[in-house]
């Protein structure tokens, strides 16, 4: 069973064999990520078609006798200020992937950071005031290279306020987190409640408990 050490004590902490020592899936993983980003696209982009470029209304010249070429309107692609031929517009760049899909590439990115020792517990409630210092001291007695994700509860404000200043550490909820998170920390640092809610969700047990209360 992976275990991961709690920093500032000599104790370890047992990890879920199923959530934190499941096989990696790349191709479950590549396909989690690239679904997360695409969500995070604003999908913003826009130009204006010939139809929505102001003027153009009457013809330029008259079709013959002046020996240029035909124009019918200065709202046309080929001209300066003109609109633009199958041009970016608004739209969403989402798609859709699996829950049990997400959920075993949620346990693949668990799994890495377990089989590769790059995983360990803080005790969020060492925290009674927010303290920078004595975060970074903690991560620099665990001696793991950054960038470093936090993943802590929304009731832990003191140890999210100590963490969030610090030079390439990010924290996040565990509601937040996704599997491009995971992949882009080299170091997974959890408190006791979030270790648990991150658990849940990728064994599924949240889910499973939600659609007991509802039924």
């Amino acid at each position: 069973m992976p275990d991961a050490p709690v920093l500032g004590a000599s104790k370890t902490v047992a990890l879920d064999s199923q959530a934190f020592g499941d096989r990696f899936r790349g191709p479950l993983v590549h396909e989690t990520v690239r679904a997360e980003q695409a969500a995070r696209r604003q999908g913003t982009a826009a130009t204006k078609t010939r139809g929505m470029v102001s003027g153009g209304g009457a013809k330029p010249w008259r079709q013959k006798g002046t020996g240029r070429a035909r124009a019918g309107s200065s709202r046309s692609p080929i001209w300066t200020g003109g609109g633009v031929v199958f041009g970016p517009q608004p739209r969403h760049y989402t798609f859709k992937v699996n829950r049990k899909e997400r959920r075993a590439a949620l346990r693949s990115a668990l799994s890495l950071h377990a089989e590769r020792g790059s995983i360990a517990i803080v005790d969020a409630e060492a925290f009674e005031a927010p303290s920078t210092r004595q975060a970074n001291a903690l991560l620099v007695d665990w001696g793991q290279r950054r960038p470093t994700l936090v993943v802590l509860l929304e009731s832990e404000a003191n140890a999210a306020l100590s963490f969030r200043n610090l030079a390439r550490v990010a924290v996040l909820t565990p509601e937040n987190v996704g599997v491009a998170d995971l992949l882009g920390g080299a170091t997974l640092l959890l408190s006791a409640g979030a270790l648990q809610s991150l658990t849940d969700r990728a064994t599924g047990a949240k889910a499973e408990a939600d659609e007991e209360a509802v039924a």
